[in-house]
């Protein structure tokens, strides 16, 4: 048996990845190892598998980072997984998350040692809290945003209990069970504490030791006190407190029925308001304010993923925080199980360049060193703006992907139909509002309303920086806010990466995307000083260094905290909110897409290409993912519409008027309105099931659409949100997709939309296919997310993160190999271009390609990238591009356009009736003029055209859509 070797650098050729939970856990994984070798996986890409919150179906919820997820197997099991690795010689990405913990459930254990605790809590320090908050009420307190209802009905209706177990005292809440302060046990044991004397005696020994324990909880240390030896005295008497207690309980019925009796009056009685006074009382002791869960927009004073209250941020700049959460990672390298890294949500961290290097820093101890300072394969989730680029001095290997997947998707929209598309659009839903105009907007509601905490803690630091000034002192703190509001939302990219350090210059790039983001910010409020923006835009750039080292420390820490704002308010305003609402054509609308860009033209792929080769070579490449806002194949039916607008104007048309009659009215307003009917209409487009699909399967794609409509609609806040769910209204649109897909009443819609799915979805199979072709020959690393080898038409999380049906893929690979063992490929090559909608031509075109990127690893890694022009009436249809290292070529050619190539949706894309006089020329030095085709073992021979050696675009799509064309320099 191989056993992982301790790590050196491994660049992956691929790249496999599964999502790990209950039901699909280690040992699941390593069953699955020998199907991703056979496909030609080199390594295996997992989601997180630290100790995550009980029952997480994703991992990203962490709650204890020095131990593997007890839910996805034993260290036995993890072990079987790494070994099946090291057996097939295949690597291992581990998704990695630094930004935030998860604190559901109470399974955080440093986090409730923060709420027993508070500031003098040993983990207070790793946690982003801000103990002196702008509301008062909350000093030294975490507000804990957990009540499905105001406080004060929620203790009142006895949903919020004292309990008590083994001499501590908690708060339950559901599913909540929270630390009560060992200093606010005298509360509830002092309670009644006379009238059991009086009971029991003076003398009795047990009371005495209750008398006992009240004095030493006297002598704790108050959480206030934050001195090493106070701590340390806290924590080590607090715990001879609760084991005295525990003692005394079990030794003294009296004391036992004691104590349940005052827990029990704690608890109160319904309909006596007076009687949850004590209750409260309690509670108003604790490090914690329990409050509505609404409240959390406005008043949270822990920094949070997004706002998302169950998962609190990290202060990953402190070393001790660093060194903590990364043990076990570092340990796994070191044994050689983990080969490289992905890094979730590096904007959130407070310097993400800084981070990047402690963590290629600390890996030198467990890898061979590197010299380009980057010892372990780490790669980022980044989204870039427009132009934007990964900061060059950042020690990784490049970003995750979203940049080649919106690069890649565009070749297979028709830039010239964009005014007709936008025509249509804007006709039928009224809406006529630009998408940058519409992203301002929505990142301005979300800093209103989900995000409003945050903005106002900015604005408050702000002013508290300019009082101190006195050329600044009189902006007032309402028009602070209102422009660091509008900086935001004016901001072109994600962040910036200004660092705390004082003799680190702000780069030119950070520079720019300030000015400009002030600039527009002016811009659009003409009737506000510009001074007030000038003040934050020097803030930003580090433009001063008066005052007081105190003084310099504040303006750090608003730059600092500016930074890790700005990255959220985008995620939320422009992916969450935007990207709903502007409906034009949704494949666009991806993670780190921009729906204005409406199509990409091969040479702006090339030159993107010419410079990931030179760049960016190991960078991810990805087409479908965990976050994607639709499966790759439903982008690839959607671009289609772009090529026959006009039939998508007819059809968009005709549906609204057979449904018009089962819209429900619902304030005044027939629902679904027009902008989300036209969203609806594209969602089922896109994930319309193949074939003939009745009973189970029909119902489940029903539930599927149900359940993803209601959460696109909170997401795009126009009539309903997470916050504050219309209920009306989204049953309303619950009913109207009830009656659109009901086979009773409403078959003349399903059929004319299953005529329509049926001239798409064969163009849509052609796009996916081409794809796939060029993620694994282009540079960068292919990564395919689970499942997608074979068509998969899944929406948004959680409907892409189903269980895949591994069985059926072992099983069609098999048949695969054995197929293409036994010869006459192209015969196989046929036979799946006849029954492509099984999906198994996806998977074959997969495997091949992967095998042979595998075998001539070197070719797709470090070789070379060459555009290939192409020539003829339907040059433009053509993609093509070469890969060449030393005496090696693999010349990778797919199709594009193909709804206007070809003449009807029957018709293939093979052929001279097709291709006529178009060809694709080749390197000016390729010496010799035969290739061998890939999928289907045919030669394709060059020959001149326009005095140039070509190859002809009908041999070289004679008999399969897609060509990988093997040739030597």
């Amino acid at each position: 048996m191989n056993a992982p070797q301790p790590h050196a650098l491994r660049i992956p050729v691929s790249t496999y990845r599964v999502q790990l939970n209950p039901e699909f856990a280690f040992a699941d994984a390593e069953r699955i190892i020998p199907y991703l070798h056979a496909l030609g996986v080199t390594d295996c890409y997992t989601s997180p598998y630290l100790k995550a919150v009980p029952g997480s179906r994703h991992g990203y919820d962490v709650v204890d980072p020095t131990t593997l997820n007890p839910e996805l197997g034993t260290q036995t099991d993890y072990n079987a997984f790494v070994a099946a690795l090291a057996r097939h010689d295949m690597g291992h990405l581990l998704d990695v998350v630094p930004n935030h913990m998860g604190i559901a459930a109470s399974a955080n254990a440093w986090w409730l040692d923060v709420l027993e605790n508070g500031p003098s809590s040993r983990y207070a320090a790793f946690f982003d809290i801000d103990w002196h908050p702008l509301k008062l009420e909350l000093n030294e307190k975490v507000l804990l945003p957990i009540l499905g209802n105001q406080y004060g009905m929620s203790l009142e209706n006895q949903e919020i209990l004292l309990g008590y177990s083994d001499g501590t005292f908690v708060i339950r809440y559901y599913d909540h069970t929270l630390p009560v302060a060992p200093k606010s046990y005298t509360r509830i044991l002092t309670h009644r504490l006379d009238e059991l004397i009086a009971a029991t005696g003076a003398e009795n020994p047990s009371v005495q030791e209750l008398q006992s324990i009240v004095t030493a909880i006297g002598h704790l240390p108050a959480r206030s006190q934050q001195d090493p030896a106070s701590v340390a005295e806290r924590y080590r008497e607090k715990e001879i407190i609760k084991k005295r207690l525990a003692a005394v309980v079990r030794e003294s019925p009296t004391v036992a029925r004691f104590i349940e009796d005052n827990v029990r009056a704690f608890n109160g009685a319904k309909g006596q308001p007076g009687s949850f006074d004590s209750l409260h009382a309690l509670l108003d002791d604790q490090a914690y304010r329990l409050a509505d869960w609404r409240v959390a927009s406005e008043e949270i004073n822990y920094r949070r993923f997004f706002d998302v209250n169950e998962l609190v941020a990290l202060r990953m700049e402190h070393p001790d925080v660093f060194q903590k959460t990364h043990a076990l990672i570092f340990e796994l390298i070191r044994q050689g199980a983990v080969t490289g890294l992905r890094i979730d949500h590096v904007d959130g961290l407070y310097d993400p360049r800084d981070y990047l290097r402690q963590l290629q820093a600390s890996a030198v101890s467990a890898t061979t060193p590197h010299e380009t300072g980057r010892p372990v394969f780490v790669v980022v989730e980044k989204i870039l703006g427009a132009s934007e680029r990964v900061p060059e001095d950042w020690p990784v290997y490049g970003t995750t992907g979203y940049d080649f997947l919106n690069l890649v998707n565009g070749l297979f929209v028709e830039g010239g139909n964009e005014r007709l598309m936008s025509d249509i659009y804007g006709r039928f839903t009224g809406v006529r509002t630009r998408f940058d105009e519409l992203a301002y907007h929505s990142k301005q509601l979300i800093m209103q309303t989900s995000m409003a905490s945050e903005i106002n803690v900015l604005a408050h630091h702000v002013n508290l920086l300019s009082e101190r000034n006195r050329r600044f002192r009189d902006f007032t703190l309402n028009s602070l806010t209102h422009a660091i509001r509008e900086i935001i939302a004016s901001f072109p990219v994600y962040r910036t990466y200004v660092t705390p350090d004082p003799n680190t210059p702000v780069s030119d790039r950070d520079r720019a995307y300030i000015r400009l983001a002030v600039a527009k910010a002016k811009r659009r409020n003409p009737a506000l000083s510009g001074l007030v923006f000038d003040f934050v835009r020097d803030l930003l750039l580090k433009a001063s260094d008066e005052g007081t080292p105190t003084d310099r420390d504040e303006r750090v820490a608003f730059l600092m905290k500016f930074q890790q704002t700005t990255s959220p308010v985008t995620a939320k305003g422009v992916e969450d909110t935007a990207h709903y609402v502007y409906n034009r054509l949704l494949s666009l609308n991806e993670v780190g897409g921009d729906p204005e860009r409406f199509g990409v033209e091969p040479r702006a792929f090339h030159d993107a290409m010419l410079e990931r080769a030179a760049r960016w070579p190991y960078a991810l490449s990805i087409t479908s993912t965990h976050d994607t806002k639709r499966g790759e194949d439903v982008r690839a039916r959607l671009n289609v519409l772009s090529e026959i607008p006009k039939e998508w104007r007819a059809r968009l048309g005709r549906w609204h008027r057979l449904n018009r009659k089962k819209r429900i009215v619902v304030d005044d307003q027939p629902t679904p309105d027009p902008n989300e009917e036209c969203f609806l209409y594209q969602t089922l487009i896109g994930s319309w099931p193949s074939g003939d699909v009745s009973g189970a399967a029909w119902d489940a794609f029903h539930d599927r659409i149900q359940q993803y409509m209601t959460k696109a609609l909170r997401e795009a806040k126009v009539h309903t949100s997470w916050i504050n769910p219309n209920q009306p209204y989204e049953d309303a649109v619950a009913r109207f997709i009830s009656t659109i897909l009901d086979r009773g009443s409403a078959r003349a819609f399903l059929e004319d939309i299953a005529r329509f799915v049926a001239r798409v979805s064969p163009l849509g199979i052609y796009n996916s296919l081409a794809q796939q072709v060029l993620k694994i020959a282009a540079p960068g690393v292919p990564d395919f997310y689970q499942g997608t080898e074979l068509w998969d038409l899944s929406l948004v999380d959680p409907d892409n993160r189903r269980p895949v049906e591994f069985e059926r893929r072992v099983s069609l690979v098999e048949d695969l190999q054995q197929r293409s063992a036994a010869g006459n490929r192209r015969a196989l090559a046929e036979d799946l271009v006849r029954t492509r909608t099984d999906g198994r031509i996806k998977l074959f075109v997969i495997m091949t390609a992967l095998r042979y990127r595998r075998h001539h690893a070197p070719l797709f890694l470090d070789g070379s990238y060459v555009p290939l022009d192409t020539v003829g009436a339907r040059r433009r249809h053509v993609v093509a591009f070469a890969r060449t290292h030393r005496d090696r070529m693999i010349i990778a050619a797919v199709p594009r356009l193909v709804a206007t190539l070809l003449p009807d949706a029957d018709a293939l894309p093979h052929g001279s009736a097709v291709w006529g006089d178009t060809g694709i020329r080749l390197p000016p030095t390729r010496p010799d003029s035969t290739f061998h085709n890939l999928f289907t073992g045919e030669p394709v021979t060059a020959t001149i055209i326009d005095g140039q050696p070509a190859l002809r675009a009908s041999e070289v799509f004679s008999t399969f859509p897609v060509s990988l064309l093997e040739g030597r320099t």
